[in-house]
């Protein structure tokens, strides 16, 4: 429901050219090309020797007439009954239509004698056979990673273009609210969640916007929210409960906001507001900051995925062997912190104590999420269970 809604929006993408060396987590806005063919000659991925082929056989002789580095230009032709040394990377010399590796061979000064018989083509990548001149390398919308980065390098695309950083505002709201470098009183929480959403925001590829922290004041959430707007998307963290003072969707609604939904059934972060205001997605996610996490991996991301013009990434699931006995309450769908581990090949999961959503150091603890279905009150250990790991 998020990516339909939020595809629907139909947001133009910004563009800007960029280095390259900075395009790590960016989207690209145009495909990039190959400069030419890939490789761009017949070359060698084995150290050995340039042969022709039809003379090999276990015993046979040939005279080795050169050599032949990577980055060297060939200047002499493998005739008949001769070879030449080469390393890997190198050109294939004109006369060679193979290589035979180095340790399939003996070798007394300048005669090379071969215990193998190899075939036209071995040992050898062929010019353009990765990639071809004009070919594409990179579609638009790819985001780009560490790989994507080397293939854009390889083909010269130095100043890649990509789309702008959606900007995506975050306010947390609540009177007991203080600044993280503060000293909190008695009864007051310094704010994490506005750390927490900054830096996922940031894993995403986003622009963070920190708003700070709106007091349950439907004037002051009012100018906050408008001020959030200004951004591609506004996400709040807390007020979006049953409470007196959680007055977030009444000020949406004051703003002219369309819900698409106020709850899901999970655990934690039941009481979660999806809506359009103004053009722009806003989710209201709980305040609790284990709530706030979960929910942001689940209903958040795809959309800043859409607002960045790349596709939405599928959540990373896998499965893994639970280790101890576990019982949760049936009709909800449990996202519980855990620690995933490797014996040998097989994955498995322990969860965390802790002590509900608010316990952000257990979160703080675990690699990963535990997935209860709804429908499942007990799992036994030595189960297979589904887990989301912590994408950092």
């Amino acid at each position: 429901m998020v990516i339909t809604r939020v595809t629907g929006l139909g947001a133009v993408l910004e563009t800007e050219s960029v280095p390259l060396r900075e395009a790590l987590g960016r989207v690209l806005a145009h495909d990039i090309v190959s400069d030419r063919d890939y490789p761009p000659f017949d070359r060698s991925i084995r150290d050995g020797y340039a042969i022709r082929s039809d003379e090999t056989h276990p015993g046979a002789q040939l005279k080795c007439i050169g050599e032949l580095r990577a980055g060297n230009t060939p200047s002499v032709s493998v005739s008949p009954g001769s070879c030449i040394q080469i390393m890997t990377g190198a050109a294939l010399p004109v006369g060679a239509d193979a290589v035979v590796m180095i340790e399939n061979t003996s070798r007394e000064a300048d005669n090379v004698k071969l215990d193998r018989a190899v075939k036209s083509g071995q040992h050898v990548v062929r010019r353009g056979s990765e990639l071809g001149a004009g070919r594409p390398v990179l579609a638009a919308g790819t985001r780009m990673g560490f790989a994507e980065l080397a293939a854009a390098a390889q083909v010269g695309a130095a100043n890649p273009v990509v789309t702008r950083k959606p900007r995506i505002a975050a306010l947390s709201t609540g009177d007991e609210v203080v600044d993280f470098a503060s000293t909190p009183g008695s009864f007051q929480i310094r704010n994490s969640n506005s750390i927490s959403l900054g830096a996922q925001i940031s894993l995403l590829g986003g622009e963070p916007v920190l708003l700070g922290n709106a007091k349950d004041s439907l004037e002051e959430l009012r100018a906050m929210i408008s001020a959030g707007l200004e951004a591609d998307s506004l996400i709040l963290s807390g007020g979006v409960s049953m409470g007196k003072y959680d007055l977030v969707e009444p000020v949406l609604c004051e703003l002219g906001a369309e819900f698409v939904f106020d709850a899901v059934a999970i655990r934690p972060g039941k009481p979660v507001v999806f809506a359009i205001c103004q053009g722009k997605p806003v989710f209201g996610l709980p305040g609790n900051p284990v709530s706030t996490m979960v929910t942001f991996d689940l209903f958040v991301q795809p959309a800043i995925d859409i607002l960045a013009g790349a596709e939405t990434r599928p959540l990373p699931m896998m499965e893994a062997i639970l280790d101890s006995p576990l019982a949760e309450k049936p009709g909800l769908t449990h996202f519980l912190p855990a620690q995933i581990s490797w014996r040998g090949e097989t994955a498995h999961v322990s969860p965390i104590v802790w002590q509900g959503s608010g316990d952000v150091v257990a979160m703080a603890h675990a690699n990963c999420l535990m997935v209860v279905p709804a429908d499942r009150e007990t799992i036994e250990a030595g189960q297979r269970v589904s887990v989301l790991p912590r994408g950092f």
